[in-house]
């Protein structure tokens, strides 16, 4: 059996089963497999779905009016849900970056 056959085979067992309403253990039973072989497929098949890149999210961005002075000392204030993050001149962007990320994945 090749490797695509094996996926095409497993993946309908997959489909099966989620169909079935059963417990894992009560259709592997019924069907004559090892539970640890399906848990394997479905991990496999979970895994593969999981896109390798989120999608970029825009968000709008409210600025208040500032003269060019403003700009040069005063800070920035973001806010995000309940979260407000102030940036202040000489930011690490790649931490703000990274601060920005994990609210976002918990907002």
């Amino acid at each position: 059996m090749t490797r695509e056959e094996l996926r095409k085979e497993w993946g309908a067992r997959v489909a099966a089963y989620q169909s079935s309403g059963q417990s894992l253990t009560e259709w592997c039973v019924d069907h004559d497999l090892k539970p640890h072989q399906l848990r394997y497929w479905l991990h496999k098949q979970e895994t593969a779905t999981i896109p390798a890149v989120k999608p970029t999210q825009w968000l709008s961005v409210e600025v208040d009016s500032f003269s060019k002075d403003d700009r040069l000392g005063s800070p920035i204030v973001i806010k995000l849900g309940k979260a407000c993050i102030e940036v202040k001149p000489g930011f690490d962007p790649v931490l703000l970056s990274q601060v920005v990320e994990t609210l976002l994945v918990r907002c």
